[in-house]
């Protein structure tokens, strides 16, 4: 993700992202509820927060679990324990932008608390170790997962697309299946090491309900984003082998590839299941709702355009400019807007699909 605080940062275009956190809260919470119930309200507890980020949408989700172990705690009249939050995301990330969210996290927390919370950050891949054995009571990961470790492997003839797009050849959905079945398991066992017995893991991820991974419904932004690449090859901006030879390390599963991994990996059992559902466009701008009927303010529609653009260009600026060069981002995303715009009317009631999974540690 983009880091600092400008105009393209993530920490500044990540309000979809806290909008779907919003539809798990609910189910994060009982989820929290119910395993400290099951391991006998421990004195000392340790969450961990995989794929944080930078900025503040980490305290909202780690501000819910803090205050939801208190007020358990408090209704069955025990001594608060001490919590140990745990932040992690690859040692690039911007974790200077995260905590200086640090005060308005703790200007959150139930005042009993505040001397019993302590915040760490944990520089490192979730594919590998990340915590001592059998230390970790609760793990919470939102909207991470779908990255993948690296570009898979065997995509030499998936030329003129970053992703996966219709018509390109049935190796390189193989190739991109295998790499994330490969990677979810290593996540799953890595965690599993990690968490002690009866300890819970709450995951948020980008997922598809199409079971065809080339239909039109799977993805879009990515798709413009190669439209977009190719107007600059045109326009003498982008080299076309540069093109040919960027693929994003992204996979969004369906149900039944995430269950399967899920289950043969075995280590941990599914409690939830669900799925959340948003829209592809913010169904508001700064100033007025943007409706579906033919009067709306244009400008109000191309405020909503450019906002949806940000946020893409916020998630993947870093891979696009490391293989592009910084200066050509901005022409880039001109184009993307453009090409968001044309197909605005197709896509503006769109749904994006997310999982939500809760499971226990066997």
């Amino acid at each position: 993700m983009k880091g600092g605080d400008g105009k393209h940062s993530y920490a500044n275009n990540s309000e979809a992202q806290k909008n779907i956190y919003s539809q798990a809260k609910l189910a994060v919470i009982e989820n929290v509820k119910e395993v400290i119930v099951k391991l006998a309200f421990p004195g000392y507890i340790k969450v961990a927060d995989l794929g944080c980020s930078s900025g503040e949408n980490t305290f909202v989700a780690t501000s819910e679990i803090v205050n939801t172990i208190i007020e358990s705690y408090q209704q069955k009249g025990q001594n608060p324990p001490e919590i140990d939050c745990c932040l992690n995301d690859l040692p690039d990330n911007d974790f200077n932008t995260t905590f200086k969210w640090l005060p308005s996290f703790h200007e959150k927390l139930k005042l009993d608390v505040k001397g019993k919370c302590f915040i760490s950050g944990v520089p490192g891949s979730f594919y590998s170790r990340l915590f001592p054995s059998k230390s970790l009571h609760f793990v919470h990961s939102s909207l991470s997962l779908h990255w993948l470790s690296k570009v898979p492997d065997g995509l030499e003839e998936n030329k003129t697309n970053v992703y996966l797009r219709s018509p390109c050849p049935p190796n390189v959905y193989e190739s991109y299946l295998t790499q994330f079945k490969n990677d979810f398991s290593l996540f799953l066992r890595m965690r599993a090491e990690e968490t002690m017995p009866n300890g819970r893991m709450v995951l948020t991820l980008v997922g598809r309900k199409a079971l065809d991974p080339l239909s039109k419904d799977c993805f879009q932004n990515w798709s413009l984003i190669s439209h977009s690449l190719l107007d600059l090859v045109s326009e003498g901006l982008v080299k076309e082998s540069d093109v040919e030879s960027f693929n994003l390390p992204f996979y969004n599963p369906d149900e039944n590839e995430l269950r399967e991994v899920i289950e043969n990996e075995g280590s941990f059992k599914i409690k939830n299941f669900e799925t959340l559902f948003g829209l592809l466009f913010s169904n508001k701008t700064s100033r007025t709702e943007v409706r579906d009927d033919d009067n709306v303010d244009q400008s109000c529609v191309f405020e909503v355009i450019e906002k949806r653009a940000k946020v893409i260009r916020s998630i993947t600026e870093p891979m696009l400019a490391a293989h592009f060069g910084s200066a050509v981002m901005d022409r880039l995303f001109d184009k993307y807007t453009y090409h968001l715009s044309q197909h605005y009317d197709t896509l503006r009631n769109k749904p994006t699909v997310n999982f939500f999974v809760s499971l226990i540690r066997k």
